[in-house]
């Protein structure tokens, strides 16, 4: 079998038995958070205030378009990354 056979079959083996799932706005933001070595009080001036930090930290509201935009600054990462799946193209 010749080396593009071997990785074709692979990808396929791979998509098959290997989805993954999309990471919400949430897991992300954690992720980015965690890689950091960030807590939610490190994040306060990037959401406006601690009650919305908490709000959003502990799933009780969405991230905003414009907490999306400022968390992309803040992560120097894509604002579409905080953006609600449904909304991420």
């Amino acid at each position: 079998m010749s080396g593009k056979g071997v990785v074709n079959l692979i990808e396929s083996f791979e998509d098959k038995h290997y989805q993954l799932k999309p990471a919400t706005p949430l897991e992300i933001l954690t992720e980015l958070m965690s890689q950091r070595g960030l807590k939610q009080k490190d994040l306060v001036s990037v959401f406006g205030s601690q009650g919305i930090a908490s709000e959003v930290m502990n799933g009780k509201r969405e991230i905003s378009k414009a907490i999306a935009k400022a968390l992309g600054e803040f992560f120097n990462v894509s604002p579409v990354l905080f953006f609600d799946t449904g909304d991420r193209r």
